[in-house]
């Protein structure tokens, strides 16, 4: 049977596939915008915004630039996309850790092209232990996830590529072991990784492991600036793609539960998808049913959004579900997504960014895993400037509901020097949620974190220093990463909650927690990869308004619920599965 809503997104996107191609030829582009205006924007609602957010890389240590390609000009796309960045409790301290990617140059790795792990000195400053923890490894690194994929306590990285993929063990001890092929996770020839996550789709309590790549090609075979219809934007010889190259795939592995893990791309469904630029991935529970989805922010062409069929496969329904498209059935840029409940329905939403002369998008969930596009009505459609990367729908000022975060950055180096209303260097974007479904850009009113410019992709959100607040760690192409240490006013509460899981995964990702507090609820889950190619804090953190305590229901990925009422507010609470509260932590 065909719905109403079915037959009008089908319509819409093969209205949008025709409008593509004519956009594609008139402005010779590779990279999809809907060439729209900035909504006008409304009188400031006066309200003080109780965060500010300062950049205080260089006091904590983080002073080593991240490489990625040319400075002054960029040849090719591989040079543009960047990589994430993650928050890691690595050594199970208590304090979160820092771990950096990197890539390299076209004529080689200049000194100090790395991905790096700075430990935590838990005053504010951080060590780079990357040698000692055995993950110096140049290249062009993407995307990384975090997760304990073998349950022994400690989280484990994987890291895409351009080139091979990487599988490390966390030891326990402070080091890594590069456990890639003895994984089954080797790679015969070279991919170009993009976006990847730790989800236990078929809820047996071992993380499997979803694996894109961006484009089917490889670094010879991509054509030089201004050499064909797609390597030029503004009338200036560009970067060539992602439109006109080999589009690219999707790949899930089981885990075996012996450190092994086994194709299944073809027998789990996720193989048939097809047509797209895979970016970021994000594993969540998007219709409520108890088991996880992937959702896919793809470039210039239709997001995916596989939707978890409870036998081990899945079906792709991105265009039908409302979120492959914009609302006038168009492609967009895709290429960070944020995971949160920004209306405090109960329902996860998504918001994703895309390219300059486009609004980045808001889909709410109506609680089915149907979404509607909310991005005008919300109030996001007064920026169309810059490019969007890194995202996240997290609660900065404390006050209860979820505000939006966006890391932005030209990809054209070139364009900026001809034509300055495109600069490469960009802010950073804060919209503070109003808490009546439309939000309010503020840049200056943040912070000079947030007013500063930087060529940013990835960002991560989490409390570095332990003082009841999200702090946002931004990778800056050729630069040092910023550090925004936020600093929260006004006196409002705030709950951490750390989950560990037991039958369920130990690092309980996919678990579900909803907070009811005063007359809200919120709900969030553990993540192992959203923003842009990027990794969260793993301790999910609430912000409370004026209420002093919260009554919280977890749901672990096995289907088993446990009710916790009354929990204190200003605290972290760690909730073993099937022991409730294990232990308490009071910050400073």
């Amino acid at each position: 049977m065909i719905t109403r809503r079915k037959l009008i997104l089908t319509v819409a996107g093969l209205a949008g596939a025709a409008m593509t191609g004519v956009s594609r030829a008139a402005f010779a582009q590779g990279i999809s915008s809907r060439g729209v205006k900035a909504q006008p924007r409304g009188k400031p609602s006066g309200r003080p915004f109780f965060s500010r957010l300062t950049d205080v890389a260089k006091q904590a240590g983080l002073i080593h630039p991240v490489v990625y390609g040319g400075v002054g000009s960029k040849n090719y796309i591989i040079e543009v996309v960047g990589c994430g960045v993650a928050f890691i409790d690595y050594d199970n301290d208590g304090w979160v850790d820092l771990f950096v990617l990197s890539g390299t140059r076209l004529d080689g790795d200049p000194p100090g092209a790395t991905n790096r792990l700075y430990k935590n000195n838990r005053d504010g400053t951080f060590t780079d232990l990357t040698s000692k923890a055995g993950l110096v490894r140049t290249g062009w690194a993407s995307a990384v996830t975090v997760g304990d994929y073998d349950n022994d306590g400690s989280d484990d990285l994987f890291v895409t590529y351009y080139g091979r993929n990487v599988l490390y063990h966390n030891n326990g001890n402070g080091t890594f072991t590069d456990v890639t092929e003895k994984a089954g996770l080797g790679q015969t020839s070279v991919r170009y990784g993009s976006g990847c996550t730790w989800v236990d789709y078929d809820r047996d309590g071992r993380l499997d492991l979803f694996v894109a790549t961006y484009l089917n090609t490889t670094l010879e075979k991509l054509p030089r600036p201004g050499e064909n219809a797609d390597c030029a934007w503004k009338g200036v010889p560009v970067n060539c793609g992602p439109r006109g190259l080999p589009p690219g795939s999707v790949q899930l592995f089981r885990n075996n539960g012996d450190g092994t893990f086994t194709d299944v791309s073809r027998a789990s469904g996720v193989s048939t998808a097809s047509g797209s630029y895979p970016m970021t991935a994000v594993a969540a529970d998007f219709d409520n049913d108890g088991w996880p989805d992937i959702y896919v922010a793809c470039d210039s062409t239709p997001s995916w959004l596989f939707r978890n069929q409870h036998d081990g496969t899945f079906r792709e329904e991105g265009l039908e579900r409302g979120v492959a498209l914009s609302e006038d059935g168009l492609e967009q840029a895709g290429m960070g997504v944020g995971v949160g409940d920004y209306d405090l329905n109960g329902n996860l939403d998504i918001f994703k960014t895309n390219f300059a002369d486009d609004t980045d998008v808001l889909y709410r969930n109506d609680g089915k895993g149907n979404f509607d596009d909310v991005t005008t009505r919300s109030g996001i459609g007064v920026e169309t400037r810059y490019v969007g990367w890194g995202t996240g729908i997290v609660d900065l000022d404390n006050d209860g509901v979820p505000d939006l975060f966006v890391a932005t950055g030209s990809v054209y180096p070139e364009v900026g020097k001809k034509l300055p209303s495109y600069p490469f260097q960009t802010p950073r974007l804060v919209f503070r949620n109003l808490g009546d479904g439309r939000f309010e850009e503020l840049i200056e009113e943040a912070g000079g974190g947030v007013s500063a410019a930087h060529a940013s992709r990835g960002c991560a959100f989490g409390d570095f220093d332990n003082d009841g607040d999200m702090d946002i760690l931004v990778m800056n192409m050729n630069e040092p990463p910023s550090l925004l240490r936020n600093d929260v006013s006004g006196g409002h509460h705030w709950l951490k909650v750390l989950l560990i899981g037991v039958q369920a995964n130990r690092s309980a990702i996919g678990a579900r927690v909803v907070a009811r507090y005063g007359k809200h609820q919120q709900v969030q889950e553990v993540l192992a990869q959203s923003s842009f190619y990027s990794v969260n804090d793993r301790r999910l953190h609430f912000g409370l308004g004026a209420e002093a305590s919260a009554d919280l229901t977890v749901r672990w990925t096995n289907g088993r619920t446990e009710s916790i009422p009354n929990v204190a507010a200003d605290q972290l609470v760690m909730i073993r599965e099937g022991k409730g509260i294990i232990g308490k932590k009071t910050f400073r």
